[in-house]
């Protein structure tokens, strides 16, 4: 498969930060066990690949400007274009030694997602997409299932922790899901769930509540791999109104209808 200059920046930038990380997914299980628990640890974990990230970006690109989950907005002289970035999606898994966490590298351009990329490490698994190029896991083309009827379709989503807000909104999609399809699953990281919807690994995925950073690289993959996405009012303003609703387009609409009944 071949990439993009741009595209090979975001990549050498992911896979040198998934290295750092590696080795601190190494080190987790140990920290469970000590007084100061692991909080600290993949604090500093998060910023440091962060900072692997925003030093290669901008080593190749020094005019494009970031916005990113820890360092926030960083503007550039270049207007049009911005990196936006998650260095550890799935903090929570991270911390428990689970293996299921991602590097979220995406390109915007006039407001739209031109490029990303989802690196997870522990996994050795690397998705990557361009606009108009196509959606590719390890070099291997993505495609979204074409499964057609719910109750034959899995779902993932997030599930709000209990005191946050639309914890009990999120109960009732919940139940209307489950009543409606073959299963659910919480894996804990929006930005490989979106990848395992272009993959067909899953059928769709919904979340509220969602940064820009969560959904972005995500978006243009499931895009790329022949799905459509938008927010929850069935408008194109994910980052916006801060939802998601994902899959190929007729279980996107039907998944869409049943969270709305």
């Amino acid at each position: 498969m071949a990439r993009s200059a741009l595209l090979n920046v975001m990549v050498q930038a992911a896979m040198k930060a998934g290295r750092k990380l590696s080795r601190d997914f190494g080190e987790v299980e140990s920290l469970q066990v000590s007084v100061k628990g692991p909080g600290d640890f993949v604090t500093n974990a998060d910023k440091e690949a962060e900072k692997i990230i925003y030093q290669e970006l901008s080593k190749a690109r020094p005019e494009i400007g970031f916005l990113m989950e820890e360092g926030g907005v960083i503007k550039g002289k270049d207007p049009q274009n911005r990196w936006i970035v998650d260095p550890v999606d799935g903090t929570t898994n991270f911390m428990h030694s689970i293996p299921i966490f991602g590097i979220s590298i995406a390109l915007e351009r006039e407001g739209q997602i031109v490029a990303g990329v989802v690196y997870n490490p522990a996994m050795d698994e690397l998705y990557t997409a361009e606009k108009g190029k196509g959606a590719f896991m390890n070099d291997r083309r993505l495609r979204v299932a074409n499964r057609k009827e719910m109750l034959e379709s899995v779902f993932t989503t997030g599930i709000p922790h209990l005191g946050r807000p639309a914890h009990k909104d999120f109960l009732e999609q919940q139940r209307k899901v489950m009543l409606n399809s073959a299963g659910i699953r919480r894996f804990g990281a929006a930005s490989l769930d979106l990848c395992y919807v272009a993959a067909g690994r899953v059928d769709g995925f919904w979340e509220t509540g969602l940064q820009p950073w969560d959904m972005a690289a995500g978006i243009i993959m499931v895009r790329e791999a022949g799905g459509y996405v938008t927010d929850l009012d069935d408008g194109h303003d994910m980052f916006g109104t801060t939802t998601i609703i994902a899959g190929n387009e007729t279980i996107r609409k039907k998944l869409l209808a049943t969270l709305k009944a």
